[in-house]
């Protein structure tokens, strides 16, 4: 049996979950986010809280059970307390400013790098070498967040480029390392 799946998730107030057929809907102060559920996969709510189970142990089933389970768990932490992901610039010059609902970014380009935010998603600029992305939905917020990097990624020879808080860069000597 796998562990995560047959784990119970708890309902914890002002949350509604509500199933219909292969679709929940997990509905909270900070939004409303839908998952499909696989057909072999059954979800039942009762007792304040939601049960995963599986028909048999055939190899996909037992993947999807704690996929499911897991896909539920983060929905409702996405709907009470939300996710975060910070960035750092590190560069001569390099930042980001806040424009409206989204970011302009000057990192070494001839132009300046503008993104908008998806629906759901909200940028916070505390300075101008740190940024946050914020939303409900654990997977759009990593990857609006990778996203970013991607604009500049952190190279290897100075480090410059955007990165993830405490990301580690495998720094490289340079030319002066071959004599």
């Amino acid at each position: 049996m796998s562990r995560i799946g047959k784990e119970p998730v708890a309902i914890p107030d002002g949350v509604d979950i509500r199933l219909d057929r292969d679709v929940i809907t997990v509905a909270g102060p900070n939004g409303e986010l839908t998952q499909r559920i696989h057909p072999s996969i059954t979800v039942t709510v009762d007792d304040g809280r939601v049960v995963v189970t599986r028909p048999d142990d055939e190899r996909e089933n037992r993947a999807l059970h704690g996929l499911v389970r897991s896909l539920i768990a983060n929905m409702v932490i996405g709907v009470t307390q939300g996710y975060q992901r910070n960035l750092e610039i590190v560069g001569v010059g390099y930042r980001a400013q806040a424009r409206g609902q989204g970011l302009t970014f000057q990192v070494g380009y001839s132009h300046p790098v503008e993104v908008d935010a998806p629906e759901g998603i909200t940028f916070e600029v505390a300075s101008p070498t740190r940024i946050s992305v914020r939303g409900a939905d654990k997977q759009l917020v990593g990857q609006v967040a990778a996203n970013l990097r991607a604009i500049r990624k952190p190279e290897p020879y100075k480090g410059k480029g955007i990165r993830y808080e405490n990301e580690l860069v495998r720094r490289k000597a340079g030319k002066a390392a071959g004599a």
